[in-house]
């Protein structure tokens, strides 16, 4: 038999039901109700009426720039690349919770947990473009995800930008966009007092020594930005060529991504390559930790430095690339950048 007291309980449990559902979404809308929009690198809008205050990034570059924005408290959850890979020690300066591994990591660029992400209750999800059928499952349970395709340093300069408006930091962002700008005008000027012909650089990736890039990526700009030239014409981001290629080349400058598992000396052993240019002047070189040099970051200024210096000679005047180094990190990630090795 129903009672008026049944009829109370259930209507209780249906208005905590109904509660429920508006909180989850009460920072969320679309059209001229949203206080904040911004367009992800699908081209999809995103909205909401209040800054998103459970934040998970499954993006260790992306991370990067919500701590030099001051927004990681907002961050509920990280890749566990972060855990695993070679930047732990970095981010473990810059935050406790990784130090001592109680972030939560419900995934990374290869494999997402849904259950385990769906009970961080996240107001955001920033992840891969190409993670397409994970961000198809996230988005269908109510939950905005703000997808990344990084293809150039304009889109590391969009990606900071986003974040601001996302987190509210938008003054700061764009104080370390302009920051960042006249770090690579300084560059410039330096090199067009030097009277030269543009060095020909050959840029390897970790995964093998014929694995480069060409003109259309990070890693051209990346060459043309410390005013030398990349050997590789082909308008491919990401390739591999062959020995006969590279010899043609006759690259005067080698410059590796890091790896922990080789250095300058295993270029400079590799069979067949003895009569490249750069190899006969042992002018092979090796970016520092990804952290420091992520092309993917504000911190590219970084590695365009290096490789300037490496190409026309910087350590032999007045810069000193180390103090370089920790007056970026500060500038960056403010105090903490200090205790960054």
């Amino acid at each position: 038999m129903i009672t008026r007291k049944h009829i109370y309980l259930s209507i209780i449990a249906l208005a905590t039901l109904l509660c429920s559902c508006v909180n989850s979404s009460k920072d969320k809308c679309s059209g001229n109700d949203c206080k904040i929009s911004v367009t992800d690198f699908r081209g999809k809008q995103i909205g909401f009426k209040e800054p998103p205050q459970r934040i998970v990034c499954l993006i260790e570059s992306a991370l990067s720039g919500f701590y030099m924005l001051h927004a990681e408290n907002k961050i509920v959850g990280v890749s566990s690349n972060v855990y695993e890979g070679n930047v732990f020690s970095q981010y473990a300066a810059l935050d406790e919770r990784i130090k001592n591994k109680s972030l939560p990591a419900p995934g990374n660029w290869d494999f997402i947990s849904i259950e385990n992400l769906v009970a961080l209750k996240p107001d955001l999800v920033v992840m891969w473009a190409s993670q397409t059928e994970a961000i198809e499952t996230i988005e269908s349970k109510d939950i905005p995800v703000y997808a990344v395709m990084l293809k150039s340093t304009a889109d590391v300069y969009k990606e900071i930008n986003d974040f601001g408006k996302l987190t509210a930091t938008e003054k700061r962002a764009d104080s370390l966009i302009q920051y960042t700008k006249a770090a690579l005008s300084e560059i410039a000027t330096a090199n067009n007092n030097i009277s030269k012909t543009k060095q020909k650089v050959y840029f390897m990736w970790s995964q093998g020594p014929l694995e480069t890039s060409g003109t259309n990526s990070t890693v051209n700009e990346l060459i043309e930005m410390a005013g030398a030239k990349n050997v590789c014409t082909s308008a491919d981001e990401h390739l591999v060529v062959n020995l006969e290629k590279v010899i043609d080349w006759n690259p005067d400058v080698i410059v590796m991504w890091y790896d922990a598992n080789k250095n300058p000396d295993y270029v400079l052993n590799l069979s067949g390559w003895g009569n490249i240019n750069a190899v006969k002047n042992k002018r092979v070189y090796e970016l520092p930790s990804v952290f420091m040099c992520d092309l993917w970051t504000l911190k590219f200024q970084y590695a365009a430095k290096l490789l300037s210096s490496w190409c026309y000679n910087y350590e032999n005047k007045s810069v000193n690339l180390e103090n370089e180094k920790a007056a970026m990190l500060k500038k960056l990630y403010d105090s903490k950048g200090e205790s960054i090795k």
